[in-house]
C-alpha cells in the first residue's frame, strides 16, 4: 500500500478541512477560556470558572485529537506495521477521561459553594456566557460533518457541543441571580452542568475503551458479518473470524474461509473480491482472508 493510498484509507477526504477546523477551534477556545477565567475570578462566579475549566480541557482535548489525527496520516513502517491509526482511539479515550475528571472537580466545588455561597454579578455572567454559546456553537459546527464517521471527531464535536450547553446553563444562572438575587443557583446550575457532561461523555468513554481492547466496533454485528460471508457463492464455511478497529475510521477483519474444492485461482480471486465487497457494506475496510477447502480439514482449533 502506497503512502497516498494509506492516507486515503485511514483519514479519508477533507484532510485540509479537518486540519483547519482543529486549528481554528483551538485558537478560538483558548482565547475565550482566558477571558472567561478572568471574568470568573473578577465576579466570583463558580459557573463561569467551571465553564472556563471545561473550556480549557477542551483546548487540551482538541490538541490531543489533532496530534492523533496527524499521527494517523503517517504511513506504516517495519516496526509499526499498522501505522499510528490506533492513536486516534487512544485520543478519544483520553478526551473522555479528561471530561470526567473535570466534571468531578466541578461537582466538588459546587458542593463546597452550598456551604459557603459567594456574591456574583449576574449581568457580567450573562454577557460572558452568551459569547461562549456563540463561540462553542461555531466551533462544534466545524466537526459536525465528520462526527458520525470518526470517533475522534465525535469526541471533538461532543466537547464543543457540551460547552455550548454549559454556557447556556451559565446564562440561565446569571439571569436568575440578576432578577432574584438567589446565589444558590450558581452551584445548582454547576451540578446540572456536571450531570449533562457525565451523561453525554459516557458513551464516548465506553466505546473508546472497547476499541482499545480490540473489541468488535459498535455498529458491527459478528453474526451478521459471518452470515454475509457465508452467503457468497462458493463459500462453504467461515471460522477464526476476528474483527477490530485499526483507527477510529478503519475497521479490520481476518478470517479463514472454506471454499468448494477444485476452484481455479481466478475463481478464488473472484470470491475474495465479493467477500470484500460485502464486508465493505458492514463498514469493514481492511480485510485479510485465508482460503482453504473442506479437504484441508482446517476448522479445528489451532489450525
Amino acid at each position: 500500500m502506497s503512502v497516498e493510498q494509506y492516507n486515503t484509507v485511514f483519514t479519508g477526504d477533507g484532510s485540509a478541512r479537518v486540519n483547519r477546523a482543529f486549528i481554528f477551534g483551538i485558537g478560538l477556545n483558548l482565547a475565550f477560556t482566558a477571558v472567561e477565567f478572568a471574568a470568573g475570578l473578577i465576579y466570583g462566579s463558580l459557573a463561569l470558572l467551571s465553564d472556563a475549566a471545561h473550556n480549557l480541557s477542551d483546548v487540551g482535548s482538541l490538541l490531543i485529537a489533532l496530534a492523533a489525527y496527524r499521527l494517523a496520516k503517517i504511513a506504516p513502517t517495519k516496526r509499526f506495521t499498522f501505522g499510528f491509526g490506533k492513536s486516534t482511539i487512544l485520543a478519544s479515550l483520553v478526551n473522555a477521561i479528561i471530561l470526567l475528571i473535570v466534571t468531578g472537580g466541578i461537582l466538588a466545588e459546587a458542593i463546597k459553594r452550598f456551604a459557603e455561597p459567594r456574591p456574583t454579578e449576574g449581568v457580567a455572567i450573562i454577557i460572558v456566557a452568551g459569547i461562549g454559546i456563540v463561540i462553542n456553537t461555531v466551533s462544534a459546527a466545524l466537526f459536525f460533518r465528520d462526527k458520525k464517521s470518526d470517533l475522534n471527531m465525535r469526541g471533538a464535536f461532543l466537547h464543543l457541543a457540551i460547552d455550548a450547553v454549559v454556557s447556556l446553563g451559565v446564562v440561565i444562572s446569571g439571569l436568575i441571580i440578576h432578577f432574584t438575587g438567589w446565589l444558590m443557583v450558581d452551584p445548582v446550575i454547576s451540578i446540572v452542568i456536571a450531570g449533562v457532561i457525565i451523561v453525554s461523555t459516557w458513551n464516548l468513554f465506553r466505546e473508546s475503551l472497547r476499541l482499545t481492547t480490540d473489541a468488535v466496533p459498535a455498529g458491527i454485528r459478528h453474526d451478521e458479518v459471518v452470515k454475509s460471508i457465508n452467503s457468497v457463492e462458493g463459500v462453504n464455511e467461515v471460522h477464526h473470524v476476528h474483527i477490530w478497529a485499526i483507527s477510529t475510521t478503519l475497521n479490520s477483519l481476518t478470517a479463514h474461509v472454506v471454499l468448494n474444492p477444485g476452484l481455479s485461482a481466478k475463481e478464488i480471486g473472484d470470491i475474495k473480491m465479493r467477500v470484500r465487497e460485502r464486508l465493505g457494506k458492514h463498514g469493514i475496510g481492511h480485510v485479510t482472508i485465508e482460503t482453504e477447502t473442506s479437504e484441508d480439514n482446517c476448522g479445528k482449533p489451532g489450525c
